[in-house]
């Protein structure tokens, strides 16, 4: 039995995961809200704009690859500084990791605009997507810069317990997106080509209202520290090549289903509303990735090893149940919502087919995410990077085009070698966390003595 001290200290991890992870839930929610309202516009102008829709935002997480790697360094850094006291490096890492975003958000929207097009029509997609898919992905890349900037505030504002300050920004960057999104397409002459100037527009506003949050954390005297940015980027270029080879996955996954027989464009408009439904199982553990990812970095920077472990494996247990939840609601509804999605009756039963698989997997998905998210807030990102790279490039790809192109069977072998995957990224990720070797990984070993002041 339990003693009293232990109850209490149950109580205490439980309070401090649920204060940081529900506001990051919501916010997931709105980013949920967003892409459904996407799925649901794309696909009531039609399914060859819905499978378009589908392929730019493999593209476009491809290119905010580098804003989330930004974003995880910055919070392992960050959250481990604030509550070490040490305001010098907090306010220089802070004014650092945003000019280091910006410059690197500019870099990727001029890319987007002038070299994306060419890439997407070398891709083996239909004949008949490429034309929308080229203007989709040159309006998203307009709204890249201030869409990174927006990412990495987010995760300064969170790591400096500002959580609901995010909360806040978020809370009107999603009201105004789906507004924007059916004004643009349903009555003005932008038609599709509003799905993504809605996004743009949107992040922009949250942006500049971020940038005015963070003025306190930056006194007038600002210093750039490239020490700072060297240790923010040696934590986070595992998370861009970890979300490179992700991406690249799926858009491997979306050629496999191109190169299907039969109903390949039906499949791919199922594909992108199925993945969109199950974000709303995703993004919730993804929240709580995050919200691991700033408790874990905190308790290290007072040096509380044995909570930072505890607390991370609470925080998993909450995601997990709560995840469960949701993909039973999910289950239970499928035909329903997959109707909302689509009037196409091959894509509607496409997609149910598409939940009813993947929902099987979604506990150990969540138990494995957001135990990463703890490994990502140490620091221990190569780790993180290693095995959920092999689920998918060993396990998941392989097996889609041994059941696909060899053994000729259809879609839904590869919603289940996408299961299988996650058995494996679970069971890895696990691993790592029980074995405890990340609890000596610190984003921070020495002083920062490489400093220049830019005003």
């Amino acid at each position: 039995m339990w003693d009293r001290s232990k109850i209490e200290n149950l109580k205490c991890f439980v309070s401090r995961s649920w204060r940081v992870a529900w506001p990051m839930t919501v916010i997931m929610v709105y980013e949920f809200l967003i892409g459904l309202t996407d799925v649901f516009v794309a696909g009531r102008i039609g399914k060859d704009i819905q499978a378009a829709y589908g392929f730019v935002i493999q593209f476009y997480f491809l290119f905010i690859v580098v804003a989330n790697a930004l974003s995880v360094g910055t919070v392992s850094v960050v959250s481990f500084l604030f509550t070490s006291k040490d305001k010098d490096q907090l306010t220089s890492a802070v004014y650092s990791s945003l000019w280091t975003t910006a410059g690197a958000g500019l870099l990727f929207a001029l890319a987007g605009v002038l070299c994306a097009p060419e890439l997407i029509r070398l891709v083996n997609i239909p004949e008949q997507v490429k034309p929308y898919t080229i203007l989709l992905v040159r309006i998203y890349s307009i709204g890249l810069l201030f869409h990174y900037l927006l990412i990495n505030s987010n995760g300064i504002l969170r790591s400096c317990d500002r959580i609901l300050v995010s909360l806040r920004t978020m809370s009107i960057v999603c009201l105004l997106n789906i507004t924007l999104n059916f004004y643009f397409v349903f009555f003005t002459p932008l038609g599709y080509r509003g799905i993504a100037l809605a996004t743009a527009t949107a992040v922009f506003l949250g942006c500049l209202l971020n940038m005015v949050s963070l003025k306190g954390l930056l006194p007038k005297s600002r210093t750039f520290s490239m020490t700072l940015v060297g240790k923010i980027t040696a934590v986070g270029w595992p998370i861009a090549l970890l979300q490179i080879l992700w991406q690249g996955g799926s858009i491997v996954l979306f050629l496999i289903i191109s190169a299907l027989p039969k109903n390949n464009v039906e499949i791919l408009a199922a594909l992108t509303a199925g993945l969109r439904l199950e974000s709303a199982i995703y993004l919730p553990a993804f929240a709580f990735n995050m919200a691991n990812a700033v408790i874990v970095g905190n308790l290290l920077g007072e040096k509380k090893q044995e909570e930072a472990y505890r607390s991370g494996l609470v925080t998993a247990l909450i995601g997990v149940c709560l995840v469960t939840f949701l993909a039973l609601l999910v289950v239970f509804n499928a035909r329903w919502i997959a109707s909302f999605l689509s009037t196409n009756p091959t894509v509607i039963q496409e997609s149910v087919q598409y939940i009813y698989i993947a929902m099987i997997s979604e506990p150990f998905m969540a138990w494995g995410i957001i135990l990463g998210g703890g490994l990502n807030g140490a620091g221990d990102t190569r780790g993180v990077m290693i095995r959920v790279a092999l689920s998918i490039w060993v396990i998941r790809l392989p097996l889609a085009y041994l059941l696909v192109f060899i053994l000729g069977m259809g879609a839904a072998s590869v919603w289940w070698s996408m299961n299988i995957s996650q058995f494996v990224q679970c069971a890895l990720l696990y691993r790592r966390y029980a074995k405890k070797e990340w609890l000596s990984v610190e984003p921070l070993r020495e002083k920062d003595d490489n400093s220049f002041g830019r005003h």
